[in-house]
């Protein structure tokens, strides 16, 4: 099984990082977490994206806020796909990550979820190894079932109380 790669520009992304984590810990999907910086550790990223086929990555998640260039820089360095994560910074409550970050140039892709959503990035990693991955897809499939599963005995409570 191939492992996710999650790279964060800073350890204030790490509650963001988390909610994946936590995702792939439930779907047990195997991964690997780093901290580097598109702008104060660029040798260190372009190395983790070179190298990341080769160390068994299948699909790479990069959190960054502001500027937000690290998953740029990872897809820049990698044909694995990259999904992005922008992060809330102080200053315009994430807009600016997430203009960064979807507005990759022609060639250079990256997927891009909502802000903060680290839990949606992990599922949609997941969903990107599961293309070939029966293993992964039935843990999907089997994860929506459960999640549809509460949300109508959500809804049978709220009828109970209400009716």
């Amino acid at each position: 099984m191939k492992k996710i790669g999650i790279v964060m520009g800073s350890d204030s992304d790490l509650p963001i990082i988390e909610k994946s984590v936590n995702v792939l810990k439930e779907l047990k999907i195997p991964y690997e977490v780093h901290i580097y910086s598109a702008h104060r550790t660029p040798e260190e990223a372009r190395d983790f994206a070179v190298n990341a086929r080769a160390n068994g990555i299948g699909v790479i998640i990069a959190a960054a806020g502001m500027a937000a260039h690290l998953a740029g820089a990872m897809a820049a360095n990698t044909t694995l796909p990259v999904i992005g994560i922008p992060c809330k910074g102080p200053v315009f409550d994430g807009m600016d990550a997430l203009l960064s970050t979807v507005q990759m140039p022609t060639g250079i892709p990256v997927a891009t979820v909502a802000v903060g959503a680290g839990g949606n990035a992990a599922l949609l990693a997941a969903q990107i190894l599961a293309v070939t991955d029966t293993e992964i897809e039935a843990k999907l499939r089997a994860k929506r079932e459960a999640d549809a599963a509460k949300v109508l005995e959500k809804d049978k409570n709220v009828m109970d109380k209400l009716s």
